[in-house]
């Protein structure tokens, strides 16, 4: 997936678990479109690891792409990691909900992801979708319609 669709995600996923949950709207939502793009920091390409050329490359060079930044291992210790440094749990969470919507989003695609890195068994939906593709497209819609309903139900 591309990354306004991982951003998008991220947003879609926290506005409407918002809705459900009493964590603070604007943070919970702000950190749920960066935790959408972090995954990525694995490929030099992406929004992110075009921001951060420098880590982006020691990461792929250390681990290659959609491996350990696509795992439960990741997810893991970035909540480690966050909680040792973060206090504020809507943050935290948001930035969780975000990484977790790209794990499912490229899950969906062709190379699927490795997401019990070490292990190296890649995990993809039955049905997957090209990168960029016109299906890519309807599942941007799909997201953005998922926040438009989401959002109208709650205040910033």
């Amino acid at each position: 997936m591309t990354g306004k669709t991982h951003i998008m995600g991220g947003i879609a996923s926290t506005v409407a678990i918002s809705h459900f949950y009493t964590y603070e709207p604007a943070m919970f939502i702000i950190a749920g479109a960066i935790g959408g793009i972090i995954p990525d920091i694995c490929h030099g390409g992406s929004k992110i690891g075009r921001r951060i050329p420098l880590i982006s490359r020691v990461v792929n060079t250390i681990f290659g792409h959609r491996t350990f930044t696509h795992s439960l291992l990741f997810l893991v210790l970035m909540y480690v990691v966050l909680s040792l440094f973060i206090s504020n749990q809507s943050f935290i969470t948001g930035l969780l909900v975000g990484m977790i919507s790209h794990l499912v989003l490229d899950a969906a695609t062709k190379n699927g992801i490795k997401l019990l890195y070490p292990v190296q068994i890649t995990i993809r939906f039955p049905l997957t979708f090209k990168t960029g593709g016109q299906m890519e497209t309807i599942i941007l819609l799909a997201l953005t319609l998922v926040t438009i309903y989401y959002g109208r139900l709650i205040v910033l």
